[in-house]
């Protein structure tokens, strides 16, 4: 049952108002706003019924109030006959609409579902709103430092262009999240939202599941289906492990991205498309190009705008507020009130190199939750084996050590530090600028000033 508000000065309307509706609502009276506006604090009003002119005190004053305190409430006006004016006035002031007096019954009633109908969708809007921002934080996307922050800013950028987007990233770094967070801040929101995991779909089905079918094209195809290119029209396809795409697939999509078309199985009409497409990938994809497994030409496509995830091992300052986001979202959803993390179980999670990134942790921390018996996750709660692995030491192999002796200068050492890298990123120029955190045109220059310091000597 709603809630519902009669603020009205004469006391006899408010008393036959109450007996009238207190079979379907939670009534409660008041002859003086004051008392009334206090009770906005204490509980929840969905609808009010307000006389226009309560005493001495201006029933459009109290409409500005109540709406501040709980813009959702719903809210009718009452007034006499010389005044719809006034009412008039009300209802730009945000009032639903208004009854004159004296009430009648019949019309109390309709007015009241209406009001009732329009709560209730209004209530759903905001509670979807919060959905969506509690899945948020740039929608799932968490961390204050600097890697986290150059994504954030690259998902602003790029999020209301079309270009084509490649995110790279080791599994469960959140690159569906990615997507997800530049499809929804950007242009596209409206629209639909389709990811397709190509590793999980076998190859004999990823065609029809990404292009749809026509009745009959198969054994089995009974009615047509449309595929995810037409379901996302207007939005954003996520191909997800693009990099698993059997290599004959590969030139059907590419003459998709080009044609910006589509052909459904067993169709002879091709159906014109509009969507932005955003690929994802755990494997070096060049790496696979050069080995044949994958096309240069789709690769160029789809790695327009490249976008590099950090693995959480490499951002680990995020991962005290990983922590109590996850804490704070599955404590909920268990109905299991957890307040955070100990100081100690902290420092084992710090302390884990984290092979399965963001997914990882948040499967660990939601074990914890179901496990413990305290308000703060503690140590005991963190699985056996992570405990055991914290304890090594890690080994950092010499190939990942660069020598820096005494009285070099900045100079030296830099170029040290910038040659070794690249040999150790096989000579690919993109992830060495990455790793050093400097521009690609900064590693050319600084690459064409040695190989001319080289030519001299």
């Amino acid at each position: 049952m709603y809630n519902v508000m009669i603020i009205d000065d004469e006391p006899a309307i408010c008393q036959s108002l109450t007996f009238a509706l207190e079979d379907r609502y939670h009534v409660y009276s008041f002859t003086e706003p004051a008392d009334a506006l206090a009770l906005f604090g204490r509980t929840e009003v969905a609808l009010v019924l307000l006389d226009l002119k309560i005493g001495q005190h201006d029933g459009n004053d109290v409409l500005k109030e109540i709406k501040r305190l709980s813009p959702e409430t719903v809210i009718i006006m009452m007034t006499a006959f010389g005044s719809i004016s006034s009412s008039v006035e009300a209802m730009k002031n945000g009032a639903f609409t208004y009854l004159t007096k004296p009430l009648l019954q019949d019309e109390l009633a309709v007015q009241l579902s209406r009001a009732e109908e329009f709560y209730h969708l209004q209530s759903r809007v905001h509670w979807l709103s919060q959905e969506l921002d509690k899945r948020s934080d740039h929608y799932g996307l968490i961390g204050n430092s600097q890697a986290m922050q150059r994504i954030f800013s690259l998902i602003e950028k790029v999020k209301d262009i079309d270009s084509s987007v490649l995110i790279h990233g080791e599994s469960g770094t959140g690159k569906e999240v990615v997507a997800r967070a530049i499809h929804q801040q950007g242009k596209r929101h409206k629209k639909r939202f389709q990811a397709v995991n190509c590793a999980a779909i076998p190859d004999n089905l990823l065609e029809s599941e990404l292009f749809g079918y026509e009745k009959g094209a198969f054994t089995g195809a009974m009615q047509s289906k449309p595929g995810q290119f037409v379901l996302a029209d207007g939005g954003t396809i996520f191909l997800d492990e693009i990099g698993e795409m059997d290599i004959s697939l590969q030139s059907k999509l590419l003459r998709v991205i080009q044609e910006r078309c589509v052909t459904p199985l067993g169709g002879i009409e091709e159906k014109a498309i509009d969507v932005r497409i955003i690929a994802a990938t755990n494997r070096d994809l060049w790496r696979e190009v050069k080995g044949g497994r994958f096309r240069e030409d789709l690769y160029y496509r789809l790695n327009v705008i490249p976008v590099q995830l950090p693995p959480l091992r490499e951002r680990k300052g995020d991962i005290p507020q990983l922590v109590q986001y996850f804490v704070d979202k599955i404590s909920e959803r268990m109905g299991k009130p957890i307040d955070g993390i100990s100081q100690e179980a902290l420092q084992v999670l710090e302390g884990y190199a984290f092979p399965g990134n963001v997914r990882e942790l948040q499967n660990i921390v939601e074990r914890a939750i179901a496990l413990t018996g305290s308000s703060l996750i503690q140590k005991r709660d963190l699985p056996e084996e992570l405990q055991n692995v914290i304890q090594e030491q890690p080994i950092v192999s010499r190939q990942k050590l660069i020598p820096v002796y005494v009285g070099e200068t900045m100079e030296e050492i830099e170029k040290r530090a910038i040659l070794h890298t690249l040999s150790q990123q096989e000579g690919n120029r993109r992830k060495t600028a990455h790793m050093l955190g400097i521009g690609e045109r900064t590693l050319r220059d600084k690459l064409k000033k040695y190989h001319e310091e080289e030519q001299q000597n």
